[in-house]
């Protein structure tokens, strides 16, 4: 199960030639769309099921800074600047508000992380600072925790997924971007060593550059082409309440919980403390490279190993370009709901916040995240293939940063000036 996202009329043409291809329709992918038909650039996304159908719909729709590794904060104020500006860019509402993040602390040694983490982006002047235990109370009343303290950043926000793929997609056709979904691309067509063109389902598109945006799929995309990206998927459940009195407007993260206020008056709530990993051969094939990350998070990890296994080893890492694809036979990631993870978070919630006692869910999903060995995206070209630009591998901070990858990728397909700097986020780290 999904979100219901606001329905966009795409496009019915397959136009035969464009400029630039953008594969994938998620958040990331639309705003580069949006961007590029802003410049006058012929652009046309291909979606292999609907806009917005997976990550971009099932995120907790947070838009931080905080707790971001130090090189990640530019992309991440950027953002917040075009936030600020996207309901009017595309006319229309896209929930965004700026009411703040806090995370609260259980222990010395979670307040310790939180007071390193500031130091170590000292240089960046953030309004981010610590809590105590009695301005956390004051903040979100009605707590009944002893925290040992938290730390707290005014201007964060959050926007809400539901809307904002469908407002920033109806704005890229408005201003000449073509959208076409139900349309998977198969492979890349290339010209003396470089991209001229897509093969889809459907046929092929001429073109000069390709963004891929595919989220969880672009490694097994980038692998039919010989190209190897290191990417691993982690599912986060969530669930949405009913409309109720809460105790803030301020998004809340705490070790086992984390609640933020949604537009209808209800609240998405997740167990920030775990995530399922559901092990498939990626996972074999490229554990090393996250050994650090394991060592680390040992413990947030929900380790098993069944359907999802079987049920990847089933889609093909090689095919034609004539032949039935993946991303056909797959047209949308919808992982499983864990419910008891979901009630984990509730029943976290409300021992914090009796206010929740009164919570009633109104519906559940579970996403799928792309996460890299460092948590940083790939937003770069590929020297291998040239024409070929990547903006994947978001590790779970695609949506909050999105405007702003969205326009670093096409700054970078564009040749222009980019937005931020780059290079934390170039694909040869790897």
């Amino acid at each position: 199960m999904a979100p219901a996202i606001t329905p966009v009329q795409t496009s019915a043409n397959f136009p035969p030639q464009t400029t630039v291809v953008i594969i994938g329709g998620g958040i990331v992918g639309l705003t580069a769309a949006l961007t590029l038909a802003e410049r006058n650039i012929p652009v046309v996304v291909l979606e292999k099921g609907r806009i917005a159908g997976e990550q971009s719909s099932r995120n907790l729709g947070w838009v931080r800074k905080t707790s971001r590794l130090a090189e990640d904060i530019p992309l991440a104020q950027a953002a917040d600047r075009l936030w600020a500006e996207m309901s009017e860019r595309v006319g229309s509402d896209v929930g965004y508000r700026q009411a703040g993040i806090m995370f609260a602390a259980r222990t010395e040694a979670q307040m310790a992380m939180y007071e390193g983490w500031l130091k170590s982006v000292s240089s960046l002047h953030l309004d981010s600072h610590l809590l105590s235990a009695q301005q956390i109370a004051a903040q979100v009343p009605g707590g009944s925790s002893q925290w040992a303290g938290g730390i707290f950043t005014p201007s964060d926000g959050r926007a809400e997924p539901t809307l904002a793929s469908s407002a920033i997609a109806r704005a890229a056709m408005a201003k000449g971007a073509v959208i076409v979904e139900h349309c998977a691309v198969r492979t890349l067509s290339t010209t003396a060593g470089r991209v001229s063109g897509v093969v889809t389902e459907r046929g092929e598109i001429r073109c000069e550059q390709v963004l891929l945006a595919g989220g969880i799929w672009s490694r097994r995309l980038l692998g039919n082409l010989g190209i190897s990206l290191p990417v691993l998927p982690l599912v986060c459940s969530v669930l949405r309440t009913k409309p109720m009195d809460g105790p803030t407007d301020i998004a809340v993260g705490a070790p086992d919980f984390s609640f933020r206020k949604h537009i209808d008056g209800g609240f998405i709530v997740t167990q920030r403390g775990a995530l399922d990993a559901s092990l498939t051969l990626d996972h074999f094939l490229l554990g090393t490279r996250y050994l650090p990350q394991l060592r680390a998070q040992r413990d947030f990890l929900r380790i098993k190993i069944g359907t999802p296994f079987v049920r990847d080893l089933m889609l093909a890492r090689r095919w034609r370009s004539s032949s039935r694809s993946p991303f056909e036979r797959v047209r949308t990631m919808d992982p499983p709901v864990n419910a008891g993870l979901n009630q984990e978070a509730l029943t976290n919630l409300r021992e914090a916040w009796p206010v929740f006692s009164q919570a009633e869910i109104a519906e559940a999903w579970a996403g799928t995240i792309d996460v890299t060995p460092d948590s940083n995206p790939v937003i770069g070209p590929v020297a291998k293939l040239p024409g070929l630009t990547l903006a994947t591998g978001f590790s779970g901070h695609g949506f909050g940063t999105s405007p702003a990858a969205g326009q670093l990728a096409a700054d970078l397909v564009c040749g222009d000036a980019p937005l931020i700097d780059p290079a934390p986020y170039r694909f040869d780290r790897f």
